[in-house]
């Protein structure tokens, strides 16, 4: 683990902050290393219904750049620690729980990788996005380049990526990067993830697979056939409908 990585829990709400002031919350490769574990924490913590990811004034200004000439120098490096980036996206990205990225300040290139994976993103208004490989000579890679186009499609996609340039939280808005800017983010964030800890789970994560398979293109099938089958049977369908014969706000 990390320690510029702090993982704590309230109630069903776990929070995983990005905690390294110096570098404005910038990800080494011990960070980055770092995020399966942290979130296979979460995954098998069955108290943890929604999880949020946060910086302290800045979300996260992207990979540590000081390492480059170091840990990522040459093919060989390049190629590693692009593993190491990628592992802790698809970590976040593939979490069986809702995710909720809380952004403010800079949130750029390994950071809006963060943000990107998580399944809503929250802005403050003085958030700053931006994806800059091409300040780096870098290809952005496959997997994040899709979560992009899928956000913001390839009209965007392309002029941020082309561009290199810093957005504010308005044209994040306006372009669908996050689904909202909050005059208070900490309260916005934290009635949103107590309010989705509070529904039915079963279905919560059910509508995570399905659409998940919507943006990869997958049918009605009998995956998802199982879920509406799992949610029938569950003990969360059940309080849901006595709870509404019942006038009564369910308990699940």
């Amino acid at each position: 683990m990390s320690e510029f990585l702090e993982l704590s829990a309230a109630g069903p709400v776990a929070t995983l902050t990005i905690n390294r002031p110096a570098k404005r919350n910038a990800m080494s490769y011990e960070m980055w290393s770092a995020l399966p574990g942290l979130l296979a924490r979460v995954s098998a913590d069955e108290s943890i219904r929604v999880l949020v990811i946060r910086g302290g004034g800045h979300f996260c200004a992207g990979a540590d750049i000081s390492e480059f000439s170091s840990l990522r120098r040459g093919a060989d490096g390049a190629a590693r620690y692009g593993e190491a980036v990628h592992a802790g996206e698809r970590a976040i990205a593939q979490l069986d729980k809702p995710t909720i990225a809380a952004v403010s300040g800079f949130c750029v290139g390994g950071g809006c990788e963060i943000a990107l994976a998580c399944d809503i993103r929250v802005a403050a208004s003085d958030a700053r996005f931006g994806i800059t490989p091409a300040k780096l000579g870098i290809v952005y890679n496959f997997t994040s380049t899709k979560a992009l186009v899928d956000v913001v499609g390839p009209a965007w996609a392309k002029q941020i990526l082309f561009s290199a340039d810093l957005i504010d939280a308005s044209t994040a808005l306006r372009i669908g990067l996050v689904n909202e800017v909050a005059e208070s983010l900490d309260a916005r964030v934290r009635e949103l993830s107590e309010q989705i800890a509070g529904r039915a789970q079963v279905s919560v994560r059910g509508a995570k697979k399905i659409i998940g398979s919507v943006v990869d293109g997958g049918h009605e099938d009998d995956f998802v056939r199982a879920l509406y089958a799992e949610a029938a049977s569950s003990a969360d369908y059940a309080e849901g409908v006595s709870a509404f014969l019942e006038k009564r706000p369910p308990r699940f």
